[in-house]
């Protein structure tokens, strides 16, 4: 999508990584938007408004009031079709979250009628405090999105998550997001995530190396459509970036089972991404079990099928999209999972290509219909993917 005519109002906060943002106005200009740009006092300690003025063509605003005039933060709210700060320092983004309007910026933001984005920057620790995690989901939850914090070196020395995405990130966010439409608003989306694990004793189990990467992406992708989402998530590391989202956490098979049935009967639409084990132990120890001179087997039973129970019970209006992760014969596997388990269509990986499979940040997918029409798309962030899954879910809705 081109920002050409796109009016972007950005918004500087004192941080080292204020120097990006001069980038950004220049990849803004050249994609044909105008620009403006407000700074707070201290981030003209970092980067001159001298420099913001230059590229952006236009004058740059520091202060509510500057000397004997007065600068309409109304106005510069209404002129906007988005609001950027970036960066966005622990301190703004605690005055944003509280209403706190003591400068230019939060001014503005409590005037803004546009979509608001933050792209926080600052150490790690100061990003992973409960104060402005509960910031950010504070933000959230007035509408407003958040630019994932970059993974990496910080200027403190120490090294994690709390950078400033790069300025080509924070463009490539912005053009997603706004060329998408809200085409899932008053929709009820089911998604299920991550492993199960299914318990031998209280120190050993049965699972798989699921991340939760996909169908987490996937849960963020309808959210910001507009749909109300629940994720059924098992045992995974990561969870949603939108607070809107509402995860229930499981651990095995028979809880995701439960919680899927409870939820989806009010659900327009579920979408199976879970890697649910297929066989626990038939018996559960409750004492460690100790190692023995010979060998061990342990009988295993059938696991409660998600996917097949909900095929039964899916109503006419409803839709259900299954997952087929296969090693061999692929496309004949996927279709008899797609039609014994009554989906509306499959996505199908395969282990034999390269960057799709568990734990990647990638992911290459086919899809299958019921009339086994196939789309297949090349290698894509697992971000992509989840585009392209729920715009098909979309074209059937």
């Amino acid at each position: 999508m081109s920002l050409q005519s796109k009016k972007i109002l950005l918004a500087v906060s004192g941080s080292i990584a204020a120097y990006k943002a001069l980038y950004l106005v220049r990849l803004l200009i050249k994609e044909g938007a105008e620009v403006k740009v407000i700074m707070t006092e201290s981030a003209t300690k970092f980067v001159s408004a001298l420099s913001f003025s230059t590229l952006s063509k236009n004058p740059v605003y520091q202060n509510v009031t500057d000397g004997e005039a007065w600068n309409n933060h109304v106005d510069l709210g209404l002129w906007a079709d988005v609001m950027l700060v970036a960066p966005a320092t622990a301190a703004t983004i605690g005055r944003a979250a509280n209403g706190i309007s003591d400068n230019m910026i939060t001014a503005v933001y409590l005037s803004a009628k546009c979509p608001v984005y933050f792209a926080p920057a600052m150490d790690r620790d100061m990003w992973l405090h409960p104060s402005t995690q509960a910031n950010i989901a504070k933000l959230e939850s007035y509408g407003n999105l958040i630019i994932p914090v970059g993974d990496g070196e910080l200027a403190s020395g120490l090294s994690g998550k709390g950078r400033l995405a790069e300025p080509e990130e924070m463009l490539e966010f912005l053009k997603i997001q706004l060329q998408k439409k809200k085409d899932l608003i008053n929709k009820h989306i089911l998604i299920t995530a991550g492993p199960t694990i299914e318990k031998l004793d209280p120190v050993r189990y049965l699972t798989n190396p699921s991340s939760g990467k996909m169908g987490i992406a996937i849960a963020e992708e309808c959210a910001s459509r507009g749909a109300q989402v629940s994720i059924v998530l098992g045992p995974v590391n990561i969870k949603p970036k939108y607070s809107s989202i509402k995860v229930i956490a499981v651990e095995s098979a028979e809880q995701m089972h439960d919680a899927a049935h409870k939820i989806y009967e009010k659900c327009d639409a579920a979408i199976l991404a879970a890697a649910v084990a297929d066989y626990k132990p038939a018996n559960y120890t409750d004492q460690k079990i100790k190692k023995k001179d010979d060998d061990m087997s342990i009988p295993l039973e059938r696991t409660k099928d998600i996917a097949l129970s909900l095929g039964k019970k899916k109503g006419e209006n409803q839709k259900l999209i299954g997952f087929a992760l296969e090693t061999n014969n692929e496309i004949n596997n996927a279709i008899g999972k797609l039609q014994k388990k009554n989906f509306d269509f499959i996505v199908l990986n395969s282990l034999k290509d390269e960057g799709a499979g568990f734990k990647k940040d990638t992911n290459k997918i086919s899809i299958i219909h019921k009339d086994q029409r196939i789309k297949e798309f090349q290698l894509k962030s697992k971000t992509k993917v989840a585009i392209d899954i729920v715009n098909e879910l979309v074209s059937l809705m």
